[in-house]
């Protein structure tokens, strides 16, 4: 009988397995943070992102992706995008987990809570979380228009997902977007051409037409969006509904979807303002500082999401590489393999703690150091992680071999996080913007002071006491932009590092600082000292 077709040494589907109680660098630091923090929320939504059913959702989402329609059959103009019907499942499942506006509703410990689902659902599917990841962020901004921030709120922070295009009065739950770049500007949007021309005055306060273009446009589906648009008195923020209260559809124009590398399932577009009704939002000519506001949030979740990427990344090598076999033993118990797979778990571990620190400030709005650190890691964090995303992926798809390189109809989750990976570092501030923010940091406050007392706690290993040491003085002594890269760097490490010796085992601990920064490693990942307790650091991480 022929059995040439017959496989055999082929890992198995990582799936069914429990996204939250397998990850030990996740929970514990959580534990570390909030001990009070009610777990079981968490528990429902890794064990049900872990399902089959969630996973043949992400694969449907990205393989059938968003279809723009301009027009309708008879020749109306209606602007709209279509999507399969799991990414409404997966849009349901986000809002359902409060991974949106809720969080504003008030709570102990909501923002951790939240940072800890966005990153375990990044796990699953990314691409989805854009318009979640926006809606989160500008809903302390509608502050600065109380008429809608009083109508819009309470449906920003909703459970309910609802994706008609109707008013606001007639959903029960709505999501935003944001419209800040332009073709000929990008990350300067003072250059931004798009006028505001006042129109009058309403139950929602001064009414604008805005008239213009955006270059990045991501969701365009949402319910609402904040826009900049130069007013008589400058760049200035704006809320622009999809449906106006009279029900007709605004002058939105939709010119076409991305063809984007990767986040597949989002629908990011370019689009035309036509006189679109817009109404004011804070002070005309203030809108950069508040589009800075908005991009503290959207920033931090860059940087949960990149460690959630991570984490499923790594949780795909483990589970392959304990399966396959390779010269007589598993891959896993291979010396190499070891060292790849353990170092990869620290780099994995250490992202966790640092986008879970940074999330931990925002619940603490009235500590004068948590605010600090939240202003000071919030670059830091975005910088670090999402730098280090595209090189995780890269390895971690190399223990998989040409198998992780192939997308096999959307079945291939290595290579959709491997395209996913560089989105993070350069959406909200790509490196450079992220490095000059950190130096704008340095000149508000004493950050010297503050990162000595955050790294003081975890003091006794020599080569975290020698960076705690010579930190103070390189802030003190920073002298234009050349450096800042470096700075945001070595900041990153060290509070990771300090992070890991408080709250990690302390095989994770030990090899972090040893690596990182004693220097006792290479420029690859798998170059870790033989020194290092590899079989503790794998079997922390082991998603099984």
């Amino acid at each position: 009988m022929d059995r040439t077709h017959d496989v055999f040494n082929q890992s198995s589907a990582l799936v069914d397995y429990d996204l939250f109680a397998t990850n030990r660098g996740l929970r514990d630091a959580l534990a570390f943070h909030a001990p009070e923090l009610q777990l079981a929320p968490l528990q429902s939504l890794g064990s049900t992102l872990g399902t089959s059913a969630m996973q043949a959702h992400a694969r449907l989402a990205n393989v059938h992706g968003p279809q723009l329609h301009t027009h309708d059959r008879f020749g109306r103009r209606v602007d709209e995008v279509e999507f399969h019907p799991s990414y409404h499942a997966l849009m349901a499942a986000a809002v359902g987990a409060g991974l949106h506006g809720t969080p504003w509703a008030g709570g102990a410990h909501a923002h951790l809570q939240r940072a800890a689902g966005f990153m375990l659902f990044t796990e699953l599917e990314p691409s989805v979380l854009c318009p979640i990841s926006m809606s989160y962020a500008v809903a302390p901004a509608l502050r600065g228009n109380a008429a809608v921030h009083a109508d819009w709120s309470p449906k920003l922070q909703s459970r309910w997902y609802d994706p008609a295009l109707r008013f606001v009065a007639d959903k029960p739950g709505v999501t935003m977007g944001m419209g800040m770049t332009e073709k000929q500007g990008g990350s300067d949007v003072r250059a931004n051409t798009t006028q505001a021309v006042h129109a009058g005055r309403d139950g929602w306060g001064e009414r604008y037409a805005v008239t213009g273009h955006k270059w990045f446009f991501s969701a365009p589906m949402c319910d609402a969006f904040l826009v900049l648009a130069q007013a008589p008195a400058g760049l200035s923020c704006f809320f622009l509904p999809r449906v106006l209260p009279d029900g007709a559809r605004n002058a939105i124009r939709i010119q076409r979807l991305k063809d984007k590398l990767g986040n597949k399932a989002n629908a990011s577009s370019e689009v035309e303002f036509h006189g679109a009704q817009a109404w004011l939002v804070g002070e005309e000519g203030r809108g950069v500082p508040q589009i800075l506001e908005m991009g503290t949030m959207t920033r931090l979740d860059c940087a949960l999401g990149t460690a959630g990427l991570m984490r499923q990344a790594l949780a795909l090598a483990l589970h392959h590489t304990a399966e396959r076999q390779a010269f007589g033993k598993a891959l896993a118990a291979q010396p190499l393999m070891r060292n790849v797979l353990a170092d990869l778990a620290l780099e994995s571990e250490a992202a966790t703690a640092l986008a879970l620190r940074l999330a931990h400030a925002f619940d603490r709005p009235g500590d004068a150091h948590e605010q600090l650190m939240a202003r000071l890691l919030t670059p830091v964090a975005k910088f670090w992680i999402c730098k280090r995303g595209s090189a995780f992926g890269q390895e971690a798809m190399e223990c998989l071999g040409g198998n992780g390189y192939v997308e096999e109809g959307g079945e291939g989750v290595m290579a959709r996080i491997y395209r996913e990976m560089p989105l993070n570092s350069i959406w909200e501030g790509a490196g450079n913007i992220m490095a000059l923010d950190l130096l704008r940091v340095l000149r508000k406050g004493d950050v010297a002071a503050a990162l000595a007392a955050e790294l003081a706690p975890a003091r006794g290993h020599a080569a975290l006491d020698r960076m705690a040491a010579v930190l103070p003085q390189r802030i003190a002594q920073v002298d234009g932009e050349v450096q800042a890269r470096r700075l945001a760097e070595d900041i990153a490490l060290a509070v990771q590092a300090a992070l890991l010796v408080r709250h990690s085992a302390p095989a994770v601990a030990d090899a972090f600082c040893a690596s990182r920064l004693a220097g006792d490693w290479g420029r690859s990942f798998g170059s870790l000292s033989a020194a290092c307790d590899f079989d503790a650091i794998i079997a922390r991480a082991a998603p099984r």
